[in-house]
């Protein structure tokens, strides 16, 4: 079981991921609805892994990642995109970026890759 930040600009998108990820096992401790919100919550929280959208207002998924990673290195970050958003999942995996997962979101492929990025060193 991991605790959880989610973060996306849509409450829908954070509602979506909340009842995948509790009905899997894990816990959410924290939300965020832009990337600046999402450094200040995760030096905050300490969660295990971040679930980070990629478009989102004040500061985008890819530049909140850089941050993250350079002040925490052992951050797990999950990308979350839109179909046809490949160049920008290739970014931000070269941010640092564990795995990414496309929307709209499947429970299983969602789970799929928390639990493979928690196992993780």
């Amino acid at each position: 079981m991991g605790k959880i930040m989610v973060v996306d600009d849509a409450a829908f998108m954070r509602m979506m991921l909340k009842d995948i990820l509790t009905k899997g096992g894990h816990q959410v401790v924290g939300e965020a609805e832009n990337g600046l919100v999402a450094i200040q919550k995760y030096a905050e929280l300490k969660p295990d892994i971040v679930t980070m959208d990629i478009t989102m207002p004040e500061m985008e998924g890819i530049e909140a990642v850089k941050h993250i990673k350079s002040a925490h290195p052992n951050a797990k970050v999950i990308m979350c995109s839109a179909m046809g958003q490949q160049a920008m999942v290739v970014q931000a995996i070269q941010a640092g970026a564990k795995d990414f997962i496309v929307k709209p979101f499947q429970g299983d492929r969602v789970l799929d890759a928390i639990n493979k990025v928690l196992a993780a060193p």
